[in-house]
């Protein structure tokens, strides 16, 4: 799999931050969710899986960015 960096919310372009992947899905990177009460609001988490925590409006730009 290919990663394309759409954006980040970051001046340095580190974390939180979106990819694109070659198989047209996306890829977010951010900090792990880590507090205890909002873990378990989660559903149906899998084997594997894990809750990043990303600025909404990070994902209103890259949707303007995308959509545009």
């Amino acid at each position: 799999m290919r990663l394309r960096f759409l954006g980040s919310t970051s001046e340095a372009g580190a974390c939180p931050s979106l990819y694109e992947t070659d198989r047209g899905t996306i890829v977010v990177q951010g900090l792990e969710l880590v507090d205890a009460d909002a873990r378990a609001d989660l559903r149906h988490v899998l084997d594997g899986e894990t809750a990043v925590e990303v600025p909404r409006e990070l994902l209103v730009e890259i949707a303007r960015r995308v959509l545009s």
